[in-house]
C-alpha cells in the first residue's frame, strides 16, 4: 500500500511529517532546556514557513500553467471544425463503421467504440491538440448514437461501451494533465 506521503508533492509532505515528528521528539526529550527547546521550535517554524512558501509558489505556478493552457483550450475550440477534416478523423478511428455511424445498431455499437478506442491508443502519441477536437467529435456522435438507442440494447453491450467510455476520459485526461504540465514549464519560476 502507498503512503499518502508518496508523489512530488508527497516529499514535501514527508519532510513536513518528519520535522514535526523531530519537533516532538525535541519538545519531549527530558535532557532538554527551554533554551534548547526554544531554538528546535525556532528552527522547525523557519523550516515549515519555507516549505509552506515553496508549497505556494509551486501551487501558483500550476495555476498560471492551468489557466494559460484553459485559455488556449477555448481559444482553439472557438473555431468551428473543418467537416473534410471531421470525415478524415471519422474514418481514420472508425475504419469499417465510417460513415455509418447514425446507423449503428445496438450488436455494432460496442464494435465500433472498441475500434475507436483502439485507434485513439495507437494514434494519440502523434496528435496536436486539434487532432484531440476531432477525437472528440467523433466520439460525440458515437455517444449521440447510443442515446437513440440505448432503450434497445442489452446490458452486456451497454458494458462494453462504458468500459470503452471510461477509457477514452482517462486517455482524454491523461492529454490534459500533459498539457496543463507543459504549460506550468514555461511559466517563469
Amino acid at each position: 500500500m502507498k503512503s499518502p506521503f508518496e508523489g512530488k508533492s508527497g516529499r514535501s509532505c514527508a519532510l513536513l511529517a518528519g520535522t514535526l515528528a523531530a519537533l516532538t521528539l525535541t519538545l519531549a526529550g527530558c535532557d532538554s532546556t527551554p533554551n534548547e527547546r526554544r531554538a528546535a521550535a525556532r528552527n522547525a517554524g523557519r523550516e515549515l514557513d519555507t516549505l509552506a512558501s515553496s508549497a505556494a509558489h509551486k501551487l501558483a505556478r500550476v495555476g498560471k500553467g492551468a489557466a494559460t493552457y484553459d485559455a488556449a483550450n477555448r481559444a482553439r475550440r472557438a473555431r468551428p471544425l473543418d467537416p473534410r477534416q471531421q470525415i478524415a478523423m471519422e474514418t481514420k478511428l472508425l475504419g469499417p463503421y465510417s460513415g455509418q455511424v447514425n446507423a449503428l445498431t445496438p450488436a455494432d455499437l460496442p464494435n465500433a467504440y472498441t475500434q475507436f478506442i483502439r485507434e485513439v491508443r495507437a494514434e494519440r502519441a502523434t496528435w496536436t491538440d486539434r487532432d484531440w477536437d476531432y477525437a472528440r467529435a467523433v466520439y460525440q456522435r458515437l455517444n449521440d448514437q447510443l442515446k437513440q438507442i440505448r432503450l434497445d440494447m442489452p446490458a452486456r453491450y451497454e458494458v462494453a461501451i462504458r468500459a470503452r467510455q471510461a477509457e477514452w476520459v482517462t486517455l482524454q485526461a491523461g492529454h490534459t494533465a500533459s498539457g496543463i504540465s507543459n504549460a506550468t514549464k514555461v511559466q517563469p519560476k
